[in-house]
């Protein structure tokens, strides 16, 4: 089955934040590679996929501009409720990441993908995704991926993945970017279910 808003529309009005199965309290190993980019606070950062992450709230604490995105409006609009008066400057984004961004979309400093590329399986999705970080992405930028890796789970939410390793996320992303720092993490779930991830960090040179 292809992800598609009706899917996560119900998963994220079906079940409380700390029951899905991508439920991260602690985002440590994120800011571990976020970090390695100086003065990231002062970004303007786009989170596509965010769901209802509470990396929200700490990326907002550090000074950044957001620009936040999801196919499934129940997420957005949760998020929306939750930050309240905090969600007047961020730039809200509804839409499938595969297809072609807004021209209301910002320059980005720093695209940041935690648990969203390996939800898509169709190569036209996947090249469209990677067409949206380089035409969204300043010269000079980052752009950071936490997915599942080639020896993770094949499945989540239900959907079939495309795992990925740093070579297949390097040669996607081309000659203009070069890796910056990687490291592999094995992510407990909330029922207890072990998921080996592959976190990368790439700079754009040009």
């Amino acid at each position: 089955m292809k992800s598609s808003n009706e899917h996560w529309d119900q998963i994220f009005s079906g079940a409380e934040d700390s029951k899905l199965g991508w439920y991260e309290k602690d985002a440590s190993r994120t800011f571990d590679l976020l970090n390695e980019i100086p003065q990231w606070g002062d970004s303007t950062m786009f989170v596509p996929g965010v769901g209802t992450s509470v990396l929200i709230e700490e990326l907002l604490s550090r000074g950044a501009t957001l620009v936040l995105n999801d196919i499934s409006s129940e997420a957005i609009n949760s998020v929306k409720c939750r930050l309240g008066d905090s969600s007047k400057n961020i730039h809200w984004l509804c839409q499938d990441i595969s297809q072609p961004l807004q021209q209301t979309v910002p320059d980005i400093d720093i695209w940041v993908d935690r648990a969203v590329l390996h939800f898509l399986t169709d190569e036209d999705d996947i090249k469209g995704y990677f067409d949206n970080v380089k035409a969204a992405l300043k010269p000079g930028g980052y752009a950071m991926f936490a997915e599942f890796s080639k020896t993770g789970a094949e499945k989540c939410a239900g959907l079939t993945l495309h795992r990925y390793d740093v070579a297949e996320l390097s040669d996607r992303l081309g000659e203009s970017f070069t890796l910056v720092s990687h490291f592999d993490h094995v992510y407990i779930n909330p029922h207890g279910d072990p998921r080996p991830y592959i976190y990368a960090l790439f700079k754009r040179e040009k």
